[in-house]
């Protein structure tokens, strides 16, 4: 069967968010903490932790899975790498609608929202790509050249 094209889209997704990680698994503890030069928000380890925290948040909104990492303070890289590995996997189970995964009826936000989960979908790519961007652009601010992350 070939592929959907969302489904192309999270394998693109996770695909991405490994490279990241991958390529701050390298930085110093100095580099990771560096507060940024840029209108980002927090450090690029701050900045994964959100990112990887937030898709399994998402995940867990749509699927009723529980998070099995729990990254907050947390500076191992082999545990950022593997809960977004799991929930990058579980996104793409939804996204191939492999066992009837994708939800039908409208998923509740932790701020009360009633939002159709086709919104979390696009919600999880937006958010990762952005911060991927903003990480990006610290590590331009350090000197280094960030990963190729490109479709």
């Amino acid at each position: 069967m070939a592929d959907s094209v969302l489904s192309r889209l999270f394998a693109h997704n996770n695909w991405a968010n490994l490279r990241i990680i991958e390529a701050c698994s390298a930085l110093t503890d100095e580099q990771l903490d560096a507060q940024p030069q840029t209108a980002t928000k927090g450090s690029i380890l701050r900045t994964l932790e959100h990112l990887v925290d937030s898709q399994q948040f998402y995940l867990r909104l749509l699927t009723g899975e529980e998070p099995r990492f729990n990254l907050k303070g947390s500076r191992s890289f082999s545990d950022l790498e593997a809960a977004a590995k799991l929930s990058g996997e579980g996104f793409l189970t939804v996204a191939r609608d492999e066992a009837d995964k994708m939800p039908r009826e409208r998923r509740q936000t932790r701020d009360g929202y009633l939002v159709e989960p086709w919104v979390v979908m696009l919600q999880v790519i937006n958010h990762a790509t952005e911060h991927r961007e903003q990480i990006s652009s610290m590590l331009t601010s350090l000197g280094l050249t960030p990963p190729d992350m490109d479709g």
